[in-house]
């Protein structure tokens, strides 16, 4: 024999590793089976096969190494090896993975707007108002400006939200009831109409309109509201003023105080928006929780959240605005 030994097949020898192992270096397909070598003077002293297969390979690791000999690693045995585990990353906690939406990224839900700047324009506005005493009590706007949306591509977002404190306690509610709601509204001194009211619109767009300028909010009794559509027309729900469903279990005193605290964010044909948050007979801590949390539902409607927000304004009816973001 020459100082090369002839190769032996091995292949039954590598067809059994790979099926125990498929990482086992040196199970190499070979003319469609496995084979594994030996290579110079490692096969003539009978030590073990290297991690090669065939002919092919194994002169390759002999050229590389330059002496004929296989890397000292490869000499004993066949070495059957298994991935690394991966290392763990940093920056990945055990927790959920945030993401740009939903409750899960928690830097978008964490409200942006400063405490203390807020209680500064706050003072600054109830300030104003003392200066300037008006004959009525003004209300407290929060002023909204949008950016990086396209009203005209984008979703249009829509969404109510309750307030802790109603901003609005003049708020003119109507009540569109049966005979048990219609007597509950007299009782609390609420205005109200009932069916025969209705019918006597006879769905003239110019008393339904007139109808919606006049009140705010409408409330309407489980047997009135599936009526309405055909005792009115479609007036009401242009105006955004479709009424609210009252039943029989629900205070009606307590269902109006609800209809007053709840303010509604719409998204229309332009980017700016503005609800009334409170007026000047409020403290001002309530003022603040009141901004805070229609300013936080609001970031919550947006896509990109607070990316979406180009700046915050709040102003008193005839006072000047103050940025608050």
């Amino acid at each position: 024999m020459g100082p090369r030994q002839q190769e032996r097949p091995w292949g039954h020898v590598g067809r059994a590793l790979a099926a125990a192992n498929p990482t086992v270096v040196g199970a190499r397909a070979m003319d469609g089976h496995y084979g594994l070598g030996f290579i110079g003077s490692e096969a003539a002293s009978g030590a073990g096969p290297i991690i090669g297969g065939g002919n092919e390979h194994g002169e390759r690791v002999a050229e590389r190494h330059g002496d004929g000999r296989a890397p000292r690693q490869h000499r004993d045995a066949i070495s059957v090896t298994s991935p690394p585990p991966p290392a763990p990353n940093p920056k990945v906690s055990s927790g959920r993975r945030p993401t740009r939406s939903g409750v899960e990224l928690s830097a978008a839900n964490m409200s942006k707007l400063q405490t203390e700047a807020l209680k500064e324009a706050i003072s600054q506005v109830v300030g104003d108002a003392k200066e300037k005493n008006r004959k009525f009590t003004e209300t407290v706007e929060l002023q909204i400006g949008l950016k990086n949306y396209d009203p005209q591509k984008d979703k249009r977002f829509s969404g109510s939200v309750k307030l802790p404190h109603i901003p609005r306690p003049k708020m003119k509610v109507c009540m569109l009831g049966d005979a048990q709601h219609v007597e509950e509204a007299e009782k609390i001194g609420l205005d109200y109409m009932d069916v025969e009211a209705l019918k006597k619109m006879n769905k003239n767009k110019k008393l339904v309109k007139k109808l919606a300028k006049k009140y705010h909010a409408f409330l309407a009794s489980e047997a009135i509201i599936k009526q309405i559509p055909r005792l009115l027309g479609p007036g009401l729900n242009k105006a955004g003023k479709f009424p609210t469903l009252v039943s029989h279990q629900e205070s009606l005193e307590s269902k109006v105080n609800e209809t007053k605290a709840t303010v509604k964010f719409q998204l229309k044909k332009v980017l700016c928006m503005g609800v009334a948050v409170g007026n000047l007979s409020m403290e001002e801590k309530q003022i603040q929780q009141n901004i805070q949390m229609s300013v936080n539902f609001l970031v919550s409607l947006l896509k990109k959240n607070w990316q979406n927000v180009r700046c915050l304004y709040i102003k008193s009816t005839m006072g000047k605005p103050y940025r608050v973001f």
